[in-house]
């Protein structure tokens, strides 16, 4: 075959790749092309890499997609957590989730403790572990997500609105806790988390312990039917007290101090 020859055909299934919506298949199809000719690879050999390609770079496509659609308020990885500063967690149980069977098993998550412990971090990193895994991740604060569905209510779309919370594969709560919940929002909350009980997977973040949950949720009925479905089949991982943040900060300090000297 003519090098003109072949140009033509190279151009030809380039822009058969397009059409058909493969791109990666087009950007590498010269370079697979010419190392297959130079290694005498059969034609299988060489499509079957380049449809490994395009599979790749889908997946790659799809991650970003769902990190997108997540909401992460910042991006925190497992490898950034550092673990030698809350020995309250287990390293090797957080990891073990990392691998997402959780998720297949409808699992929630409570992360239990004082702020600056690590919740919301660890939280994101299973988030983006999940992500990472293709599956559809959403993160919202609780004072969030009640403001939404007060909104949807008022605007008559409760239920579409329900529904949407009702379809991530992982719905992430943060700072549950940290404003008390009158009745009617408790309420809407309560939809959500019954909707998603044993058909999805939720993560909570908050810096209350179970006994004080009653001054977050005043009606003593919906506070019981909230932790029953929270805590069902549910992963608790108490943070401690101590924060690491203010750890970190004292230790900047002590750094600074001898540098002075």
């Amino acid at each position: 075959m003519s090098g003109k020859s072949e140009d033509s055909n190279i151009s030809q299934f380039t822009d058969l790749c397009r059409q058909l919506k493969l791109p990666a298949v087009a950007i590498h199809l010269q370079r697979v092309v010419e190392e297959s000719n130079r290694q005498k690879r059969g034609l299988l050999s060489a499509l079957t890499e380049l449809l490994e390609l395009e599979v790749e770079a889908r997946f790659v496509k799809r991650v970003k997609r769902r990190q997108k659609e997540a909401a992460f308020p910042l991006l925190k990885s497992l490898q950034s957590f550092d673990f030698t500063k809350n020995p309250n967690i287990d390293h090797g149980a957080i990891l073990r989730l990392s691998d997402g069977d959780y998720i297949k098993e409808a699992q929630p998550i409570l992360f239990l403790g004082e702020p600056g412990t690590g919740k919301t971090h660890l939280a994101t990193a299973l988030g983006i572990c999940a992500a990472q895994q293709g599956r559809r991740v959403h993160f919202v604060t609780a004072a969030s997500l009640v403001t939404n569905l007060i909104e949807a209510r008022d605007a008559l779309t409760l239920s579409r609105q329900v529904a949407k919370y009702s379809k991530y594969e992982l719905l992430i709560i943060d700072e549950l806790g940290y404003l008390p919940l009158s009745t009617s929002d408790a309420e809407l909350l309560f939809r959500v988390i019954g909707e998603r009980h044993e058909k999805r997977t939720t993560i909570v973040t908050t810096n209350l312990p179970f006994s004080e949950w009653t001054s977050m949720f005043t009606d003593t009925r919906l506070c019981r039917a909230i932790v029953d479905r929270l805590t069902h089949k549910a992963h608790i991982i108490e943070t401690g007290v101590e924060s690491m943040r203010l750890q970190e900060t004292l230790e900047n300090l002590k750094r600074k101090k001898k540098r002075r000297k």
